[in-house]
């Protein structure tokens, strides 16, 4: 009996170790964390391995990543010049999903539908537009009753990947956006109160009336917020939606690192404001083989779950040059 529970105890112990062992963790991206958390649950049921992702935004996912404190980040901001030379040894960025930021707002009697100009909203942001019937809102809503109420600007508080595709799309269409704030994951704001994570911006937009701001999508439809239509490179209003966003993201040319902007879209359907995220690993990681296995089942099974957390699947032609970029880990 005694050697009988011994050999349990040690069995136990063996298949806690093992289990430690196989568990990543990752970091970064609030973008992808509505879909990240329902990979996590679906990856574990497949495979039994454990992921412990924390909701932190992009840039903290990128310090994570260069500390060596976690496995993966999560970005929609690719890393810059200077974090790759801060992470000493060659990183990956595989793309995972394209998202959408929708330009969410709270004015109260306003239903779903008004339409804006990305100059327009360049505008609101830089501040040089205060009121929600200015001629150049109340020029693309005709028939909608705006009021005469000081527009409420929200914009994220930390380094964050979709204050990164907003701002690379604001500096796309609007010179003085380029010129006085220009592109980041963190920059200066001219105008408004920041909030933590697009769940902070979400929360901000909820509880102050007359307010704009900017969240991936899925917060948007989660939180039941009324969006904008915007006005892509061929003129036509467009939603942010999965389909919108794969119609920006197809047909773009790859580079061979995969760091891509596809903001300010040309396909006529496409909406403007569209971005990757990227899962960001170290070429040699610690558990080479845990995160290659990961990383292959989110760009083949895990992007089943797209569509239905607003999300849009990498396109089939990138998901092809993919495989080899994450079969080059070791």
């Amino acid at each position: 009996m005694k050697t009988f529970k011994t050999a349990a105890l040690i069995g136990i112990a063996a298949s806690s170790v093992l289990g430690q062992a196989q568990a990543l963790t990752g970091a970064g991206s609030t973008f992808i964390n509505p879909i990240m958390q329902t990979w996590i649950a679906r990856y574990r049921q497949a495979t039994g391995v454990s992921i412990n992702y924390q909701s932190i935004g992009s840039g903290g996912g990128i310090s994570a990543l260069i500390n060596k404190t976690v496995d993966f980040a999560g970005s929609d901001a690719p890393m810059n010049p200077a974090e790759m030379q801060q992470a000493g040894r060659p990183v990956l960025h595989i793309p995972a999903v394209v998202g959408t930021v929708a330009v969410a707002y709270n004015v109260p009697g306003l239903g779903q539908g008004l339409n804006l100009t990305g100059p327009v909203l360049a505008d609101i942001y830089l501040g040089n537009i205060q009121y929600w019937d200015a001629p150049q809102i109340a020029n693309l809503n005709r028939g909608m009753r705006l009021p005469h109420a000081r527009i409420f600007v929200a914009h994220r508080s930390d380094g964050s990947g979709t204050t990164f595709i907003f701002t690379d799309y604001l500096s796309k269409i609007s010179s003085e956006w380029s010129s006085r704030v220009g592109t980041g994951k963190a920059v200066h704001w001219p105008v408004g109160l920041g909030g933590k994570g697009n769940e902070g911006v979400a929360g901000l937009i909820k509880t102050h009336p007359n307010s704009i701001g900017y969240v991936e999508l899925a917060y948007a439809t989660q939180n039941q917020m009324t969006y904008c239509k915007m006005a892509n490179a061929k003129g036509r209003f467009i939603a942010p939606s999965a389909e919108s966003g794969s119609l920006a993201a197809a047909g773009v040319p790859m580079p061979a690192d995969m760091r891509v902007s596809i903001t300010n879209t040309s396909n006529p359907n496409g909406y403007p404001i569209s971005g990757f995220t990227w899962l960001i690993v170290y070429q040699n990681p610690a558990r080479g083989a845990e995160i290659k296995r990961f990383l292959n089942w989110v760009i083949a099974e895990g992007q089943s779950f797209t569509a239905q957390l607003q999300y849009a699947p990498v396109p089939e032609n990138v998901r092809a040059k993919l495989k080899a970029m994450i079969n080059s880990i070791r």
